[in-house]
């Protein structure tokens, strides 16, 4: 059984992927100093407990179970947080990068599927988002994704590593089968925050400004489902084994729903209304994102099938109540 590593398997979208790896014959050993992921997500392989910022340790874990592959999800992913602790970004996403892209080349694995954002896009300037738009990132979150992109083309045109760049858009959900789910501390994310204030385990949801240019005036994102999300970077992985891809592709659902609506969804799936109130608008965050999903359903065969906001809601609320 081929082994990939997964940077992050512990966490939320790594062990999703992990899952889906071990599904499709591969052995996922998660790489992950549960800074943010949990141990018990860990199922479908082994765990290595380290820091990607411990050189040594990421190579002896390469040289250990020899990896066809890498799959890199580790970083920190709160853009509001930074915005005032930029450092912690560029240390956890960029050096820590830099540090497993070294080892890569050292121990001759060449391929890499990237964990990125739409974030990079910044403010759409159209209806959905190609991935040939202008990059103009407006969090240093944001900027550290795109220098982790500019890595991998160096990485590629240097050493003939084969990467793609995944800039997914709002993963959401959880596993239908309530293997695992989302479980970040402290959560950030609008759909398990929506359920919880609904649930009455969280205070009243904040919706981040309600002025925006949008047709209710609160932010549009597209959701798509964890799973979906998982099975994409399986294909992706497939494809890369056998030739190159696009250096970078867009995973969503191709379709916007905005707070007000996930809002709405909340309350029927729930039986209840999701107290909110109104905050002032969060710095960082763009009015409007939309992918274009044409390019990965060309080249990856692939297609969201469980990314409808009913589906995603239903399984975060299952998952919600599994947790307690």
């Amino acid at each position: 059984m081929d082994s990939v590593l997964v940077t992050g398997g512990a966490g939320y979208i790594g062990s999703h992927a992990c899952k889906a790896l071990r599904r499709a014959g591969y052995l996922p050993v998660a790489f992950d100093d549960l800074s943010g992921g949990h141990a018990g997500a860990v199922q479908w392989g082994p765990l290595v407990r380290a820091s990607l910022l411990d050189g040594d340790a990421v190579s002896a874990a390469i040289a250990e179970h020899a990896p066809v592959a890498v799959m890199h999800f580790a970083g920190v992913i709160a853009v509001g947080e930074s915005m005032h602790d930029p450092g912690r970004h560029y240390v956890r996403n960029v050096a820590a990068s830099a540090i497993l892209l070294r080892a890569m080349q050292q121990a001759g694995v060449d391929a890499m599927v990237f964990s990125s954002s739409a974030a990079v896009y910044g403010e759409a300037v159209t209806e959905t988002i190609l991935e040939s738009a202008r990059l103009a990132p407006l969090s240093p979150y944001a900027r550290s994704k795109v220098m982790v992109e500019r890595m991998l083309e160096d990485f590629s045109v240097a050493h003939g590593m084969r990467a793609v760049s995944l800039r997914y858009f709002n993963a959401a959900g959880a596993d239908a089968d309530g293997d695992t789910g989302e479980g970040h501390e402290p959560e950030t994310h609008l759909v398990p925050l929506a359920i919880r204030a609904a649930l009455g385990r969280a205070p009243a949801l904040a919706v981040f400004g309600d002025d925006y240019g949008t047709p209710d005036g609160t932010c549009l994102r597209d959701y798509i489902h964890v799973t979906d999300l998982a099975e994409a970077h399986v294909r992706a992985l497939e494809r890369l084994r056998v030739g190159a891809l696009p250096p970078c592709l867009n995973l969503g659902a191709g379709r916007g729903a905005s707070v007000r609506e996930v809002i709405a969804t909340v309350g029927l799936i729930c039986g209840r209304e999701v107290p909110f109130t109104v905050a002032p608008r969060r710095p960082g965050d763009a009015p409007r994102l939309v992918a274009d999903i044409s390019l990965a359903r060309d080249t990856l065969g692939w297609t969201p099938r469980h990314s409808s906001l009913d589906e995603i809601v239903r399984t975060a609320r299952a998952w919600e109540e599994k947790a307690g």
